[in-house]
């Protein structure tokens, strides 16, 4: 019979659920990773190169990644171009070097986060809520399939598909889509998709989310001569079921 500590315990275990891959070659931060992790109640798989933990990332058994940049054999950034070619598990990069390059790099790349070396352990692990926050926690297969009409979008396997057809979208156009669909029938303001598609410390332009609306449209309203998105003047952007 379990105690009240112990059914706490129990409880946190399967609410948590999240299993966090950790790419990092120094042991010392791979170990002290680990036991904060394994604290908080999360599963933990460990890496020490950027070969093995882009094949341990791509197994479909981790539900985000924290990735160190400068590793042997692949670093960071290859490791990351390699993975959203068939992935949308989040990333979170960590790096030595704290060049404003390097954070757009990551970003642009497809990382969800990035933080610089030496950190707080306490904001990594929120950092890691609040990414699993906006993904919705551990992948739910009814939430992997998205879609109106002849769109389909596989959040999964990180594939878009017009009529059969694929649709070949940046991340950040994909990003972007899903959280359309996500909402469908809700208009999304500007500053949600800003927050949601680039981060909430993006310091880019302003009218991002503009511009990969544009692109959306040309790739599939365009092509197929349809109106997949609708702009609410003034407020947002939307997606309505017929």
């Amino acid at each position: 019979m379990l105690n009240s500590q112990s059914f706490v315990h129990f409880l946190k275990e399967e609410e948590m659920a999240v299993t966090v891959l950790i790419v990092e070659d120094e042991e010392k931060i791979g170990r002290f990773l680990e036991l904060e992790l394994l604290h908080e109640g999360y599963e933990v798989m460990k890496a020490v190169n950027g070969r093995d933990g882009l094949e341990k990332a791509q197994s479909g058994k981790a539900d985000l990644v924290v990735l160190d940049v400068m590793l042997p054999e692949l670093n960071g950034f290859e490791v990351l171009r390699r993975l959203r070619k068939n992935s949308d598990i989040p990333v979170i990069m960590l790096t030595a070097r704290d060049e404003v390059m390097d954070k757009v790099a990551g970003l642009d790349g497809g990382a969800d986060d990035y933080m610089t070396k030496p950190f707080a352990i306490e904001e990594l692990l929120a950092r890691i809520r609040l990414v699993l926050k906006k993904r919705g926690g551990a992948v739910n297969a009814d939430k992997n399939q998205l879609g109106i009409g002849k769109l389909c979008m596989d959040v999964q396997r990180y594939e878009v598909l017009y009529d059969g057809k694929q649709v070949e979208l940046t991340h950040r156009e994909f990003e972007l889509l899903r959280v359309l669909l996500e909402n469908k029938n809700i208009v999304v303001s500007r500053d949600t998709l800003l927050e949601k598609v680039c981060g909430y410390d993006y310091m880019g332009e302003t009218n991002i989310i503009d511009v990969y609306v544009r692109y959306l449209r040309s790739k599939i309203d365009d092509v197929y001569q349809v109106k997949i998105i609708q702009t609410v003047r003034g407020v947002g952007y939307c997606i309505k079921e017929e």
